[in-house]
């Protein structure tokens, strides 16, 4: 059991008898009323997103995760296939269950899912991911870093604002916990 002021983005907990990811939260005090901790939870198992305020005072149950380390293979329809690393044995999730995440997902590319009780509940991204820009306006030769950006729609369907020296056919570094463009990848 944890405090419901240190719930953080990403942690599963059991709410209503339901596995529920921590979507975004945001603790609150305002002026003379006690504080609270406003979240957007996501439901593992339909994929919902609801909003609940825990009491600062409340606790909440945090769920255990068994992790393992698989690689994204490839897409099979609604389906997405990842491969573990050491046993080679092959998992199948859903759209649903994986949300923005498909955002960055490229072949080859190793994350961590999350099981519990050998159900696949979630992944995590590593932190940052290098992704070709497939479509943006042409660069200008002059062009230096300013604060003026221009769009880009990289591999996956992610679109990001980018400098404007940053052309179609290169690599660009995003991170993946804000999906803002970071850098050109080498």
């Amino acid at each position: 059991m944890i405090s419901a002021t240190g719930l953080r983005r990403g942690m599963v907990i059991r709410k209503d008898g339901e596995l529920f990811s921590v979507f975004s939260f945001t603790h609150l005090t305002p002026g003379n009323k006690r504080g609270f901790v406003q979240t957007k939870l996501r439901n593992l198992r339909t994929g919902a997103l609801i909003d609940h305020r825990f009491r600062s005072v409340d606790t909440v149950e945090r769920v255990a995760l068994e992790q393992q380390e698989m690689e994204y293979l490839y897409q099979d329809g609604a389906d997405y296939v990842f491969m573990n690393t050491t046993s080679y044995e092959q998992v199948h999730l859903g759209e649903n269950l994986l949300g923005n995440s498909i955002l960055y997902l490229v072949p080859n590319i190793t994350i961590r899912v999350e099981f519990h009780q050998q159900t696949p509940v979630g992944i995590q991204l590593p932190t940052t991911v290098d992704l070709e820009v497939v479509e943006t306006e042409p660069g200008l030769k002059s062009a230096t870093a300013s604060s003026v950006n221009k769009p880009a729609k990289l591999e996956t369907g992610l679109v990001v604002q980018v400098p404007p020296f940053v052309n179609a056919g290169e690599k660009v570094r995003v991170d993946t916990n804000s999906g803002a463009y970071m850098e050109r990848a080498r």
